[in-house]
C-alpha cells in the first residue's frame, strides 16, 4: 500500500500538524515530515478529524434497492467523512437472523467504501412479539452486538425486559425507538401550536418521553445498557439527564435535521420535511443542542431514511417518513454547533466518531489521530460554504430537507484503512 503524507492539517481543529500514513496505519504525527516515496495531500487550513461513524443508517439493503443499497449508502458515508456505518435492521427480509445479518455484512465487505455493521432486530419481523435470535446473531461472523427495531418501537414492556436481560450476556446494547404506538396513532407531525392551525394528527412529545422514562428504569432494574435513537424533545433531555445522575447506563443519540430544522416548515406541506420522530419546536431544538454540548445526548447520528422519489413526491399524508442525511450530517453540525461554540472540533470528533465507536463496539474505528493507529480518517475544508444539490450526491435517494440551502463545510478526503475513498471531493 502507498504512503500518504497529509500536510498541514488541523488536527481535531488545533495547530497545522502533518500526518504520514504508511500501510494503512498512521506512522506518525508531527511538523516538517518528509516522506520521498509518499503522495502528499496539501492539507492547509483544512481539519482532520477521526473517520466519523455512524451508529443509526438504514442502507434497505435487502428488499428495497429501489431506495439504497449497500454499495450506495456506503459511497455517500464515504462522500460524507465516514468510514463505520450500523445497518438498521428495517429490510425485508428482517435482519432477525444470522443468515441476514451475515449477508449486509459480506456486503458491506465486498464493496469496502466504509464498514458495514448489521444492527440485529430485537423482536421476530420486528413485530414486538417473540425476541429474535440475539445470540446466533451475536455469533456469527458480522458479530451483532446492537439490536433495534427502529421503525417500530418495542412497546411491550416484558420483551424490551427479556431484550436488555439477553443482551447484557454478551455486553450488546438495545437501542430503543422511543414511541408509544397509542398515543401516535394516524399522527403526521408534531403535536402543537402547528399541527392544530394545520390540522394535521399531532405526534406529542409524552409518546417519546415515556417510553424513555420505562426503558431507562427497566435497563437500571436489570443493570443492562440501553441506548435511546433520535432523541428529539425537551422533556427526553431531562429524563436521560435524570437518569444519569442516578448512573443508570444509557446512551443517546440525536440527528442532525432535529438539530437545525423544526416544525414551522410543515407549513409547506412539502413532504420532505416528514420525519419520524417529527421536527420539533425551537425550544426543543435548542434544547436538543445545549444536552449535544454538555453531553446529556452522547452522539449525533444521522437516521439516513432513504426513499425513492415516488414516496416523497406525493401529499403529505401519504408520504414515507424519513431524510437522507450522511452527505450532509458534518455540515449541519459545523453549523449549529461549532460555528455557535458549542462545541469545538475535538467535541464533534468524540460525538460523531469516538463515541458512536465506543457504543458500537465498532473496532479500529473512533481512535485518536496518532501514530500506530488505524489511519480511519476525514479532512475537512471547513471554510467552505456552498448551497445543498442532491443531484451530486452519491446515494440512491434524493430525499435531503436542504435541497439550495447553504450550509458550511464540505469533506474533501476520507481514508479507510489508509486507503483513499474520497480524493478532493471525488469517490475514488
Amino acid at each position: 500500500m502507498s504512503k500518504t503524507l497529509i500536510r498541514g492539517a488541523k488536527v481535531l481543529g488545533g495547530e497545522p500538524q502533518d500526518v504520514l500514513i504508511d500501510g494503512g496505519i498512521i506512522a506518525e504525527v508531527g511538523t516538517g515530515l518528509s516522506d520521498e516515496g509518499a503522495e502528499v495531500v496539501d492539507a492547509a487550513g483544512k481539519v482532520l478529524l477521526p473517520g466519523l461513524v455512524d451508529l443509526h443508517t438504514h442502507l434497505r439493503e435487502p428488499g428495497r434497492e429501489d431506495s439504497e443499497t449497500v454499495l450506495t449508502g456506503t459511497r455517500a458515508a464515504a462522500s460524507g467523512g465516514y468510514t463505520a456505518v450500523f445497518a438498521m435492521a428495517n429490510t425485508f427480509p428482517v435482519a432477525d437472523t444470522a443468515g441476514v445479518v451475515e449477508q449486509v455484512y459480506r456486503l458491506g465487505q465486498e464493496h469496502g467504501y466504509c464498514d458495514v455493521q448489521p444492527i440485529g432486530a430485537v423482536t421476530v419481523g420486528l413485530e414486538g412479539r417473540k425476541l429474535a435470535e440475539l445470540g446466533a446473531m451475536h455469533e456469527s461472523a458480522a458479530g451483532v452486538t446492537v439490536f433495534s427495531d427502529d421503525g417500530k418501537c418495542v412497546d411491550d414492556a416484558v420483551i424490551m425486559r427479556r431484550a436488555l436481560e439477553y443482551v447484557k450476556a454478551f455486553g450488546g446494547v438495545v437501542a430503543q425507538h422511543a414511541q408509544e404506538p397509542r398515543l401516535t396513532e394516524g399522527a403526521q407531525m408534531n403535536e402543537g401550536v402547528v399541527s392544530a392551525e394545520l390540522g394535521l394528527g399531532g405526534w406529542p412529545a409524552v409518546a417519546e418521553e415515556s417510553i424513555i422514562a420505562r426503558d431507562v428504569l427497566l435497563a437500571e432494574h436489570v443493570g443492562s445498557r440501553v441506548h435511546i435513537c433520535h432523541l428529539s424533545t425537551a422533556g427526553s433531555v431531562e429524563i436521560v439527564r435524570w437518569a444519569k445522575s442516578r448512573g443508570i447506563d444509557v446512551t443517546a443519540e440525536v440527528t442532525p435535521h432535529h438539530l437545525l430544522l423544526t416544525d414551522e416548515l410543515v407549513r409547506t406541506y412539502n413532504p420532505v420535511y416528514k420525519v419520524n420522530p417529527p421536527l420539533r419546536t425551537e425550544r426543543d431544538v435548542l434544547a436538543l443542542r445545549e444536552a449535544l454540548a454538555d453531553g446529556t445526548i452522547d452522539i449525533v447520528a444521522t437516521d439516513h431514511a432513504p426513499h425513492p422519489h415516488e414516496d416523497k413526491d406525493c401529499e403529505w399524508a401519504a408520504a414515507a417518513m424519513g431524510m437522507v442525511g450522511l452527505e450532509t450530517a458534518l455540515s449541519v453540525v459545523q453549523e449549529t454547533m461549532v460555528d455557535t461554540g458549542l462545541l469545538t472540533w475535538a467535541g464533534v470528533a468524540e460525538r460523531m466518531s469516538a463515541k458512536p465507536a465506543e457504543i458500537g463496539q465498532a473496532k479500529g474505528h473512533g481512535r485518536p489521530v496518532s501514530a500506530g493507529e488505524p489511519a480511519n480518517l476525514t479532512l475537512v475544508d471547513t471554510a467552505y460554504r456552498g448551497s445543498v444539490d442532491p443531484a451530486g450526491f452519491a446515494s440512491r435517494s434524493r430525499n435531503t430537507p436542504y435541497e439550495g440551502r447553504e450550509l458550511p463545510g464540505r469533506v474533501t478526503h476520507t481514508w479507510l484503512r489508509g486507503k483513499a475513498t474520497l480524493v478532493d471531493g471525488k469517490l475514488t
